[in-house]
């Protein structure tokens, strides 16, 4: 979603924004066996963990089986958690794409009552992971934990291309304050920059869009047109040379979505709707 945002550290300068999840009133704000990423940047700055996320690995093995299929899916859970304390870290500027110039990362949005977007994405992520995992597909993820500092949206784009991925899919969700607003949206780059921001991450948009809709979630009632959002402003998207969307999951200021991403019976749906359509894509 578009929302209150701080940008990443100063380790992992290179991702690039995908979307922004925070409130605002329905635009955008500038806003993810796993493969761990390194960089020859610093190692990201921790900070408290989240006790209600699944525990991450605390070694640069990878997470889930090897691939089997020969498919490599990058999920890039938005945010992180300790990007709200590292506001010089996460504000520096990086490139966006198109010319751009946009701040590493943000902090991201949180329900009324405090659950915040980076735990959500990064919970989502994990699951989405080890379904896909779980299919003999290859996972990796541009961050491994959620108490972190960025990576900066350059770098996140960055991991995508340098996976040389199948699929990229960037984890959010919204916070937008507008009456009424509701439902999810993917956003894909427009107009591309490059044959893969053309035709396979379209068909990739309309993949997680018909999957969404298929398991009950409705689409966006104030951002993009029946589940799609066509966008030129987010970096992660910009700079992927691979078939990329960014996936804002519903509104977390709404009380009824708040509530389905609050609890883990909710997270799973929204993960299982997730990796039924990534695989449906690959397909």
């Amino acid at each position: 979603m578009v929302a209150v945002r701080v940008n990443p550290l100063p380790l992992l300068a290179g991702l690039v924004l995908l979307t922004a999840c925070s409130g605002g009133g329905g635009t955008p704000a500038a806003t993810p066996a796993v493969t761990p990423v390194t960089t020859s940047s610093p190692a990201v700055v921790s900070s408290s963990s989240v006790a209600s996320l699944p525990p991450v690995p605390s070694t640069s093995s990878s997470w889930a089986k090897p691939a089997v299929t020969g498919k490599v899916v990058v999920l890039d859970p938005g945010h992180n958690g300790g990007n709200a304390s590292h506001p010089k870290d996460i504000n520096r500027s990086v490139p966006a794409g198109r010319g751009e110039m946009k701040p590493c990362n943000t902090t991201g949005t949180a329900t009324n009552a405090g659950y915040s977007e980076h735990a959500f994405n990064f919970a989502v992520a994990q699951e989405v992971g080890n379904a896909l995992a779980a299919k003999g597909i290859k996972v990796v993820y541009t961050r491994t934990n959620d108490t972190g500092v960025g990576p900066c949206v350059d770098r996140r784009a960055e991991i995508g291309n340098d996976a040389g991925a199948d699929a990229v899919v960037s984890i959010h969700a919204d916070g937008s304050t507008s009456a009424g607003a509701h439902g999810f949206h993917v956003a894909y780059s427009s107009p591309p920059l490059n044959a893969a921001q053309g035709a396979p991450s379209t068909r990739l948009a309309h993949a997680l869009r018909d999957g969404l809709r298929a398991d009950g979630f409705t689409t966006s009632t104030y951002i993009g047109s029946a589940g799609l959002s066509a966008r030129s402003d987010l970096g992660g998207l910009n700079l992927s040379t691979r078939p990329t969307v960014l996936v804002e999951c519903g509104n977390m200021r709404n009380s009824a979505e708040a509530t389905l991403m609050s609890s883990a019976a909710g997270r799973t749906k929204y993960a299982a709707a997730i990796a039924e359509a990534i695989e449906a894509y690959l397909a």
